[in-house]
Formats: structure tokens, sequence, C-alpha cells
């Protein structure tokens, strides 16, 4: 696939433009789109970067990350701390996701949305409140894994590291994760099947497929 390079801010503005013209394909007052990448590759900033192009444009959006949406401790290291298993399959409640999120923001839904549930740091719920965001605003939900879920998505964006990157960028202590990301590129080949490319092995110099 041809990549061409671009800059950061640029890739923002580009995708808030093509958000302003983007139409749900279920009848949805909300586009929903996806920021899907492991934690190295940031997909979190690209969201962030996006949510303000659009805000400047008038055009509302709410940035959700799934790290918000983990499931307690006692649940996702049942099996220790460095269960590959778990983590591919086990850490993100995407129950939650989906009944907080993505049902709000259905055909039938009403906007309100609850940005956030548990925190892992407390190993807490959040108790944040209520966020209703009005139609024609887009969600913004940015974190791993994202394109094996079946989510109603009406675009994605996967944030791709080669091998040698992942290994580099990702901290030591979190190298136990890397074959889940493995597994997660033979499963489900988001490069292939993502409908936005971004390469971000040099974080200076992103490049994407247009």
């Amino acid at each position: 696939m041809r990549l061409e390079a671009i800059t950061w801010d640029r890739l923002g503005d580009l995708l808030a433009e093509r958000l302003l013209d983007l139409e749900p394909a279920d009848g949805s007052a909300w586009p929903r789109v996806a920021f899907d990448g492991a934690p190295a590759a940031r997909p979190g900033d690209l969201a962030e970067r996006v949510s303000e192009a659009l805000r400047v444009r008038g055009r509302p959006s709410l940035v959700v990350g799934t790290e918000g949406f983990v499931r307690p401790a006692s649940l996702r290291l049942e099996y220790g701390h460095q269960d590959v298993e778990s983590y591919y399959n086990g850490w993100h409640d995407t129950g939650a996701l989906w009944r907080e999120v993505f049902d709000p923001l259905g055909p039938d839904g009403d906007g309100r949305v609850l940005p956030d549930l548990w925190d892992p740091v407390t190993d807490r719920a959040t108790r944040s409140s209520y966020v209703r965001l009005p139609p024609g605003g887009a969600l913004l939900l940015h974190g791993p894994f994202l394109l094996r879920h079946w989510f109603p998505l009406d675009l994605s964006v996967h944030l791709v590291l080669g091998p040698g990157a992942l290994r580099r960028r990702t901290p030591e202590a979190e190298h136990w994760t890397l074959p889940a990301f493995e597994r997660y590129e033979v499963e489900t080949d988001p490069s292939g099947t993502a409908d936005v490319l971004v390469r971000a092995d040099d974080p200076r110099h992103p490049a994407w497929n247009g």
C-alpha cells in the first residue's frame, strides 16, 4: 500500500474535514470514529487533534479512551499481572462501551454518553457525569484492539507501528503485551481493514494512505 508523508497537524485537519461530511450508515445522528492502535502509537493524541480541528470548524465532538473502560483489577488480573490472554480478551469492558457509549449514539439513542467508567489507577469507579453529545457531534474513540469488536463505526483509523518500532516505543515493563498486538494483526488485519491507515514508526514523520 502506498503511503504519503504528512504532518500530524495536517492529518488532524484532513480527518476533521472528512468528518464534516460523514453520514452514519445506520441513520444515527452521531458519526462514530475509532482511532485504533497500541498505546505506543498514541492514538489518543490523534483523536485530540481531530477534536480540536472539529472545534474550530464549529462541530462538537467527544473523545473517549478505552482506558476508562477497563474491568476491575480483580477481573482483569485474575490470572496474573502479565497474562497475555487476559490483556487481549478481558481487560476492557466492551459490554460497558456498548451500553454507555454506542447504544446512546445509535439510531434510537439520546446522545447521553458516559465518558469513562473505571479508573485503573485507583481501581474505583470514576463517578464521571454523563455528557450529552448534540446531534451531528462526533464520537472519537481511541484505544487498542478496537476493530475486533464489531462496534458500529462510521470511520476507522488504524495507527500502525512496525514490530521494531512497537518494541522500542513500548516501555520495557509492558513488553509482555507485545504478543497480543502480534495476534491482533494476524486475526483482525487492522492495517488491511481500517478505512485510514497511519504509519507512525517515526513519531515526528507520520505517513498515511490518504
